[in-house]
């Protein structure tokens, strides 16, 4: 085989691995890179419910602690805890606590969280993600069902993931809260 033959076989040997390397991290990225404990929080780009929508992202919270709730209007256990995040809220907001509710309702949909919003009589900030139950925030916090909470720390790290409506006025979670909101980060 001549160099010149050898050269082309090397070089489609380093297409073909870099080609796999890529298909595998994109098709198994959440395998390898979960977004857990520990792990730092994903950016988002959230939109607000105002008549002219603003976008929103975690750089707008940076250096808070922060409780996301992803959720969806048509979602029966999100309707069962959304009092619970709301006590959690009026309890902890005045002591730096930031409670967001991403809604994943399709687009479209804009009246009727809103709708949702002030049934519940809802005062922390709601956003809806425009693309529905696949869009990117669904995708890169790997919510795995509805509603879904995260607790990101000043730091930007996830420190807790609640699959499930859940009691936000537990000993617990409340105890959770007070802990990240009295840590400094340096």
């Amino acid at each position: 085989m001549t160099g010149r033959k050898q050269l082309v076989v090397v070089a489609l040997i380093v297409v073909t691995v870099a080609s796999l390397a890529a298909a595998g991290r994109y098709f198994l990225a959440d395998e390898l890179e979960p977004v857990g404990l520990g792990a730092k929080a994903p950016d988002f780009v959230a939109m607000t419910l105002d008549s002219t929508p603003k976008k929103k992202t975690l750089d707008d919270y940076k250096g808070q602690v922060v409780l996301i709730n992803i959720w969806a209007t048509w979602c029966g256990p999100c309707r069962v805890e959304m009092p619970s995040i709301e006590k959690l809220n009026s309890a902890y907001a005045p002591k730096g606590l930031k409670v967001i509710a991403i809604s994943v309702d399709d687009p479209g949909y804009d009246t009727a969280i809103r709708e949702f919003a002030k049934e519940y009589h809802l005062t922390f900030e709601v956003l809806h993600d425009p693309g529905g139950q696949d869009g990117k925030i669904s995708r890169d916090y790997q919510t795995s069902g509805y509603p879904e909470t995260v607790i990101i720390g000043r730091d930007g790290i996830i420190r807790r993931k609640f699959l499930g409506a859940t009691n936000w006025n537990s000993p617990s979670n409340r105890a959770l809260i007070e802990r990240l909101l009295a840590e400094r980060v340096s």
